[in-house]
């Protein structure tokens, strides 16, 4: 039941015509009494942040913390549009505050889509109103929802967890212009507990940190990156706080993950893990500089363990080393260690890079510190599927 799983909450998916065709391209949560709870989000650091985000932004300001509901749309990111583009987000919260008779400021939105287009506000104000009839708290309602929010994803991305009778829904969408830095990628995380804003915030920043932030497909930041995260209180219990951030660590795990395996074009999911760092910033940078590669991306789609590209990375990815002490490791099979090319069985290292699913371990033996990034390959159908905006 994704996010409505945890007690409190409503949503629908619906086809305003944003999209053509009829697709689903509205999603919308609310809160089942349409009373205010707690509320939080992490946001793009884009300084060409769309006009949701920055509504959203003040929303929560202005409330100190609450909301009664969310409106998410795609199929146009509603971003680089000036003062039309503004205009364009205030309207539909105002007329979806009408709908729902909330005031405008208990509610957030978010977009995703193209850059630079105008959004059609005509039709999703008129569509607002069939939003609001079609909410429901069973499983269907909250999978429409997840469907209304692809782009060019291929499958709903969902995940849910329970803990101490406490419970925890998600949806997410996702499959290139992934670089998360927060605070096109938006997520919405649901729970029933009781917590405070403050320490809601605390944890979801933490968990944005170790799991959105540490995915890429194409190192492009996006415009529109947005992570939501409401608590209805309903459960009637209070986690402990190491119990709260396991909880949101794993379903944003798992969101992550499903964007990495669901991205443009992708046939792989490589996870590149950076040992021996003398902190955990060099091993991160060291670990995205590989990651975000295009050489090696393309490596990876051509089931070629070659080390050569990803020894270039590290050595210029800004981290004071020795190269000659670094040692690189495709799964179990060492391929290069003290500045050379080591012995290695190549057909279980090209066995590994075939996988739908690999690590590559890089120690550079300069300290006890680690960090991963985990990204994808590069293929042909990548740059097929953005060559142009048509």
């Amino acid at each position: 039941m994704s996010v409505t799983f945890p007690k409190g909450f409503q949503a629908s998916g619906s086809s305003v015509g944003i999209k053509d065709g009829g697709r689903l391209d509205a999603a919308l949560l609310v809160t089942e009494d349409l009373e205010p709870v707690v509320a939080t989000a992490t946001f793009t650091t884009n300084l060409a942040a769309a006009s949701p985000v920055r509504l959203s932004r003040q929303n929560l300001v202005k409330t100190s913390g609450m909301a009664v509901g969310v409106l998410m749309t795609s199929g146009n990111a509603n971003a680089a549009n000036g003062k039309k583009g503004d205009s364009d987000a205030l309207s539909s919260l105002l007329t979806l505050g009408s709908e729902l008779k909330v005031n405008p400021e208990l509610l957030l939105v978010a977009s995703t889509g193209l850059i630079g287009i105008p959004m059609p506000i005509e039709r999703l104000i008129a569509g607002i109103p069939k939003c609001v009839s079609s909410l429901g708290n069973d499983s269907e309602s909250a999978y429409g929802a997840a469907k209304a929010i692809m782009t060019t994803d291929t499958y709903a991305k969902t995940a849910e967890f329970e803990v101490d009778g406490v419970r925890f829904g998600s949806i997410a969408k996702g499959a290139a212009m992934i670089a998360p830095n927060m605070a096109t990628m938006l997520a919405l995380i649901t729970t029933d507990a009781v917590v405070t804003h403050e320490v809601l915030s605390d944890a979801l920043r933490r968990s944005v940190d170790k799991t959105f932030n540490r995915i890429t497909i194409d190192g492009c930041t996006s415009t529109n990156d947005t992570v939501f995260a409401l608590a209805s209180g309903k459960s009637g219990k209070v986690l402990e706080i190491s119990q709260l951030q396991m909880a949101l660590d794993m379903v944003c795990s798992s969101l992550a993950r499903q964007i990495i395996f669901d991205a443009e074009g992708a046939t792989k999911m490589v996870e590149i893990v950076v040992t021996g760092a003398k902190s955990e910033d060099d091993a991160l940078a060291i670990a995205r500089k590989v990651a975000e590669s295009s050489l090696v991306k393309c490596s990876f789609y051509g089931d070629d363990p070659y080390f050569g590209r990803i020894l270039s990375e590290v050595g210029t990815a800004g981290v004071d080393l020795d190269i000659d002490k670094v040692s690189i490791t495709y799964g179990s099979v060492l391929v290069f260690a003290d500045g050379n090319e080591v012995e290695y069985d190549r057909e279980a290292a090209v066995e590994v890079v075939s996988r739908r699913e690999f690590s590559i371990y890089i120690d550079v033996d300069e300290g006890t510190s680690e960090g991963a990034i985990i990204t994808a390959d590069l293929t042909h159908a990548y740059i097929d599927e953005n060559m142009g905006t048509s």
